[in-house]
């Protein structure tokens, strides 16, 4: 099986060259995931907003190259803000709850723009029919 690159579109990926997911063979590689919403190209205030736009654009990638959420194995989350733990580990106990990935979170100085509070990123793996 050929590499295939997934785009949401926006312009920021060919800018900074780089594809919202990069699929080869059974696994599938999602770049970090701010938490834009694509339909408005608005970013909430809120980091579970935030998480659930992110989630909603990583599904969106997944879907489009055959996965499917229940396949991701590993995710890694970097938030801006430790206060904001408990609300994002919310949003992921209710995304990935029952699929349970390997995970580590990240607490970092800051993301690419200031009101940017999480970044997830996801590796996933077709599972055998």
């Amino acid at each position: 099986m050929s590499r295939r690159l997934i785009s949401t579109g926006s312009p920021f990926e060919k800018a900074a060259g780089y594809s919202r997911a990069v699929i080869d063979g059974d696994f599938a590689f999602v770049a970090g995931t701010t938490g834009y919403d694509y339909a408005t190209m608005t970013m909430p205030a809120d980091v579970t907003s935030q998480a659930r736009n992110c989630f909603k654009t990583i599904e969106a990638a997944l879907q489009e190259a055959g996965f499917a959420m229940a396949d991701i194995v590993r995710a890694t989350y970097y938030l801006t803000d430790i206060k904001d733990a408990d609300a994002h580990f919310a949003v992921c106990g209710e995304v990935l709850g029952d699929i349970r990935p390997a995970a580590t979170m990240l607490v970092v100085a800051g993301l690419f723009k200031p009101e940017m509070k999480v970044e997830i990123e996801v590796t996933a793996k077709r599972r055998s029919p």
